[in-house]
């Protein structure tokens, strides 16, 4: 019983620290209080403390009597390290670039499990996106889906650090908040439809092209939404057409 504690506790702190991440928290930002955490979570206020304190261990949070829970670090950094903020297109140019390729390995080896895996994220995505909430968890979890599919750890990993950088890049944060139209997010659920439909049909070349196509997609719909003249603005400086499939 207490080894169940033990892994309840630090499976909390594993969903405090993506939560962080998702939300584009920046060092010194106030989180949730432990109740609000145990609330959403729907776990008790003595394994969130616990979390917290681990957090707080690991350097992580700060927690200030009277006042509450501090980021003092991001995430899958280390004290004193320092986090270098991509623009959002060198981001896109090497998502396509990787996760073009990942999906058209994925339709190689890809599994009726990993298939179903993929369905279930995008009813996940569907339902933030008739919510009307910022959740982008299945968009990120169809995303890991695929490359899982590829049963290739190391593309797994570097699928996951794209996201990570995505999740603390100031340019793209300030991107997403103008994204006041939802039909964006739809059309991007039907290009995710159209991937899983090549990865169904194990077609390696038409999956290569649906996600190059989807975050393609992507990459003109935050064009649009830019401010070119912004000096971290990097959109003419990474351009797709030198990596589109052939």
């Amino acid at each position: 019983m207490a080894g169940t504690a033990k892994r309840r506790y630090q499976d909390v702190a594993e969903a405090l620290k993506q939560d962080i991440a998702a939300r584009g928290c920046k060092v010194g930002d106030r989180l949730r209080t432990e109740r609000q955490i145990s609330e959403d979570m729907g776990v008790s206020r003595s394994i969130v403390r616990e979390a917290v304190i681990m957090l707080e261990i690991e350097g992580l949070v700060e927690v200030r009597k009277g006042s509450g829970i501090y980021l003092a670090r991001l995430p899958n950094t280390r004290p004193g390290e320092t986090t270098v903020d991509f623009g959002p297109f060198e981001l896109l140019q090497a998502r396509q670039l990787l996760e073009s390729n990942i999906a058209a390995l994925a339709a190689v080896t890809v599994t009726k499990s990993d298939i179903m895996q993929m369905r279930e994220a995008l009813a996940m995505e569907k339902a933030a996106i008739e919510a009307g909430n910022d959740d982008y968890s299945g968009d990120e979890l169809f995303h890991r889906l695929i490359a899982e599919a590829t049963q290739n750890a190391v593309l797994v990993d570097m699928v996951e650090e794209l996201w990570h950088k995505r999740a603390q890049s100031r340019m793209w944060a300030s991107l997403h908040n103008r994204i006041f139209d939802r039909t964006y997010r739809s059309n991007w659920l039907s290009d995710h439809q159209a991937i899983l439909n090549a990865l169904q049909m194990k077609d390696a070349p038409a999956a290569r092209q649906a996600m190059w196509q989807h975050l393609e997609n992507v990459r003109l719909t935050l064009m649009t939404l830019s401010d070119v003249d912004d000096p971290d603005f990097d959109g003419y400086l990474f351009s797709s057409e030198a990596i589109a499939p052939a």
